[in-house]
């Protein structure tokens, strides 16, 4: 009899496994097509290996002169230095690797473990998360700071969490995927106004009179282009229109202003911008980590509301112990923002002498715009030939027609590094008719 039911459950199982690998089968098929597609566009991203830690020099997998060297060599050190130039990092300020930010993570690794195994809110908050976030705040001078696990996270949790449909959020059109994402998760009613443009702005500000909050959401620095939002404008039309300002300043903490506060410091707004998101994962040392610095009452709200916050681990104690340290660098001097402002001119006042279209202005992402999506990724391949890591970009990810090659400089580069840049940018851009 038991035979019996255990042939009925094998029959009775047969069309449900056929059923279930035909669905796999179709789900292949569909991925594969979508894949294909990628490619045949020219987009597919390829993602280079890298073999040794970020800094100005790096070795990478597969690349002449670009794989790291043994460790038992007594010349490492030297190997080191004969690596790949990499001009492609977010390392604005050279933190990534810096002796004494390292030092700080390890030692808040032994003394305060790997991770906590938890969220904020249940047992997942140590005194060094509080401590960061305090530093935070000061740093920016505002009145409290909230922790994320990326600014992502932050920008996801921000507007869900603040804007009802009550609420109107006016965002300019080339802002970050992470706040066009973060905004499509709110109820409020969106507008979108041209970028930079300042009277479609207005106009927008005038036709959100009759919401009950409105909020004007920007990059301060833009990180496909280069160019930074006229944050005196926006602040002055948010007064005149009684809206509160919103700045993503990924690209900009740590290195621009005096004394790398940001944009609003630059443009000597930092008593008109509300709401500051930013990264821990850029110049201030580069591992991971985002977070929302603003009025208190803000934060409060966001500790109970932002799911980003509630429902994601906390950062781990080595990347807190990492950032920490590099906001004390920081503060301490400003010596290495001034050395990458030099720099930073350097290589755009040479290139654009050689002849290259270099978008932006006084910014170290400098892109050098070349139209060609084809052209964009050949020559970037070639610099990398050159010892020179450099990544083209085309569309989706910039508007079509407007392929670059995006150069960012860091404060770690040497003169002679930079000269080197701009001598395998000519000699690349005449073998491909970029330049005469």
């Amino acid at each position: 009899m038991w035979v019996g039911s255990v042939l009925r459950a094998a029959l009775s199982w047969y069309p449900r496994g056929r059923r279930a690998h035909s669905a796999l089968a179709q789900l292949r098929g569909i991925l594969e097509e979508e894949l294909e597609g990628i490619r045949g566009a020219g987009t597919w991203k390829t993602e280079r290996v890298i073999t040794s830690r970020q800094g100005p020099r790096i070795h990478v997998d597969g690349v002449s002169g670009g794989n790291s060297p043994s460790r038992d060599c007594f010349v490492c050190s030297m190997s080191f230095m004969s690596g790949i130039l990499n001009f492609c990092a977010n390392n604005y300020l050279g933190l990534s690797s810096h002796p004494e930010v390292i030092q700080a993570g390890l030692q808040a690794l032994e003394e305060f473990g790997a991770g906590l195994s938890s969220v904020r809110f249940i047992c997942g908050t140590q005194s060094i998360h509080k401590d960061l976030e305090a530093k935070i705040a000061l740093f920016h001078q505002r009145e409290d700071a909230i922790l994320y696990p990326s600014c992502f996270d932050a920008n996801a949790g921000l507007f869900e969490a603040l804007l009802t449909p009550e609420d109107a959020i006016l965002s300019d059109e080339l802002n970050h995927a992470s706040i066009i994402d973060g905004i499509r998760l709110c109820k409020a009613h969106k507008y979108r106004y041209h970028h930079l443009d300042m009277a479609d702005l207005e106009a927008k500000l005038q036709e959100a009179q009759k919401y009950r909050l409105r909020l004007v959401a920007t990059d301060g620095a833009f990180s496909m282009d280069g160019d930074i939002a006229p944050l005196r404008e926006i602040c002055h039309l948010a007064s005149q229109y009684g809206a509160v300002v919103f700045v993503d300043e990924c690209h900009a903490t740590g290195f621009l202003g005096a004394t790398g506060r940001g944009t609003d410091e630059l443009l000597g707004v930092m008593d008109q911008v509300t709401i500051i998101n930013s990264t821990l994962g850029k110049a201030l040392g580069g591992a991971s980590g985002g977070y929302t610095t603003g009025p208190g009452p803000l934060v409060s709200l966001l500790r109970q509301r932002a799911r980003p916050y509630l429902f994601s681990n906390s950062l781990p104690p080595a990347v807190i112990g990492c950032a920490s340290k590099a906001l004390d660098l920081l503060m301490e001097s400003n010596a290495i923002i001034q050395s990458m402002a030099a720099k930073t001119q350097r290589f755009r006042s040479k290139m654009q002498a050689a002849g290259f279209t270099i978008s932006g202005a006084n910014h170290p992402i400098c892109p050098v715009m070349l139209g060609d999506a084809r052209l964009a990724s050949c020559m970037a391949d070639d610099m990398l030939k050159r010892g020179i890591f450099v990544i083209g970009f085309s569309y989706p990810v910039v508007p079509k027609g407007k392929a670059r090659i995006r150069v960012q400089i860091s404060a770690v580069h040497s003169e002679e590094d930079i000269d080197r840049c701009v001598e395998a940018f000519v000699e690349v851009g005449r073998l491909h008719g970029a330049l005469p």
